[in-house]
């Protein structure tokens, strides 16, 4: 179980996932090899599974952000296994879902313009196998995006 002072290392390192070792045990009155042993444990136990760069997409030139809900054709026994390792190589999609419900899969893609979303829309996810119904809900603004727990 976690105490109160793996709480508060997960909480520093969720605001800054480079914060070094000196810093946090700076931070929480530990020693640095104590900071290590615990962040060492929180990894093998799997409560930290790595950390990664945010990068905003519209720097680099992506103005187009798309949710695509998909419907699978179920009576293909192996639609979903198919249509997801299809999916996985279109460097476009920067997430996928599963879900119960209408809706089989969600793509998240991301797309330079309007033109080249289209490109992306007809050349690489129109020929995905065995979907059944396609709906493209375009992202006008994104009003939260935090993936941190409250710890």
């Amino acid at each position: 179980m976690l105490d109160d002072l793996d709480r508060r290392l997960l909480r520093l390192l969720q605001a800054d996932p480079a914060r070094s070792v000196p810093d946090l045990a700076d931070a929480t009155g530990l020693t640095a090899a104590r900071v290590t042993r615990r962040i060492d444990r929180m990894r093998n136990d799997r409560i930290i599974q790595g950390s990664h760069a945010v990068i905003n997409w519209t720097a680099l030139g992506y103005a187009v952000s798309v949710s695509l809900r998909i419907t699978l054709d179920k009576t293909v026994s192996r639609a979903f296994d198919d249509f997801i390792a299809a999916a996985r190589a279109v460097p476009e999609v920067i997430e996928i879902q599963t879900f119960l419900g209408r809706v089989d899969v969600r793509l998240s893609l991301i797309a330079k313009d309007l033109p080249d979303y289209q490109r992306i829309y007809r050349e690489q996810v129109l020929p995905l196998p065995h979907i059944a119904d396609i709906e493209a809900l375009m992202t006008v603004g994104t009003v939260k995006s935090d993936e941190s727990l409250p710890l």
